[in-house]
């Protein structure tokens, strides 16, 4: 079967609605006279707000109201009347405000996504601030930190510390060229090595009688100190006689050849020994002495004291 009127043909193969195609339209087909094709139907056909009611005129103007939203406009009229719509149905066309008269408002996705937009820029602008604030209470916390270590670190000794370091450093020192020599005995800075100023050493002292003597002025506190002497020997063993403040000590200075350096050879010959003493407050008399018995063969470097007896 196809649209429109095909001839003879039983009733339910007449399709009422052939018009509305194209090829039912090349065939011939016509609306129906009744109304929206059904029999019997009315046809009335007029302009909204023409029908009268009760003593109004049927010209009766009415007022033209503004569509809302999804509200039909009020000059609507039936589909067939259109321009070339044949009968044909056509949707109604809405005007809705500040819609360009067709179709609807959607969502204000703009607005939306720039709400969208702002939260985001907010969090990060608070996950932001929470980190340099806590960057910066770590770092005035390690400030802090440093402040106490410097400040524990850089702290002002005791006054008992500083007093024993200043008795250390300030305790008296003699080089070579400060010593009072015996006659017959000079300096010399042949042998290289010797700490004294300049190198300077004391030579002279390999013979019975010869003398050095140091006079210790500052002494704060009497009592037991350690007296170091630096000397040099030619790969063999010295000593010589101690006395302080006139009296002279039971034992010699020992001036062994620590490590057996080679005999002969003085600039790898330089040592060093210690002896206990006990000194006055005030000024003393340290003396070292080439006596009978004493072996001599040696050189004098320095002579410098330390509080307290060594022990090792």
């Amino acid at each position: 079967m196809t649209p429109g009127n095909n001839g003879a043909s039983t009733p339910e193969d007449d399709d009422p609605f052939g018009y509305l195609y194209a090829d039912g339209q090349a065939n011939g087909a016509q609306p129906p006279s009744g109304g929206y094709g059904y029999p019997n139907s009315v046809n009335r056909v007029r302009a909204v707000g023409t029908r009268s009611y009760g003593q109004q005129s049927q010209n009766a103007q009415v007022p033209q109201q503004q569509g809302g939203y999804g509200r039909p406009n009020a000059h609507y009229a039936a589909p067939e009347t259109l321009p070339g719509g044949g009968g044909a149905t056509t949707a109604p066309q809405h005007q809705v405000p500040g819609g360009g008269g067709r179709g609807g408002r959607g969502p204000n996705t703009k607005g939306l996504l720039i709400g969208a937009i702002a939260v985001v820029a907010a969090v990060v602008i608070g996950i932001g601030v929470a980190m340099m604030g806590g960057d910066k209470d770590d770092k005035k916390s390690e400030d802090q930190a440093g402040s106490g270590q410097s400040q524990s670190q850089s702290a002002e000794p005791t006054p008992s510390a500083s007093k024993s370091a200043a008795g250390q450093v300030e305790l008296p020192k003699a080089d070579a060229k400060t010593l009072r020599l015996s006659p017959g005995m000079s300096t010399a800075s042949e042998f290289k090595g010797a700490k004294a100023d300049g190198g300077v050493y004391v030579t002279g002292f390999n013979q019975v009688g010869a003398k050095v003597t140091w006079t210790v002025d500052g002494i704060e506190k009497a009592g037991t100190y350690t007296l170091f002497l630096n000397y040099g020997v030619p790969g063999t063993d010295a000593d010589a006689t101690l006395v302080v403040n006139g009296k002279a000590d039971s034992r010699p200075m020992n001036m062994k050849n620590f490590g057996n350096t080679p005999k002969g050879d003085w600039e790898q010959g330089w040592k060093n020994t210690y002896a206990t003493v006990n000194l006055n407050k005030g000024t003393n008399t340290i003396e070292l002495a080439c006596n009978e018995g004493n072996k001599c063969d040696a050189v004098l470097d320095q002579m410098y004291l330390k509080k307290g007896a060594r022990t090792s």
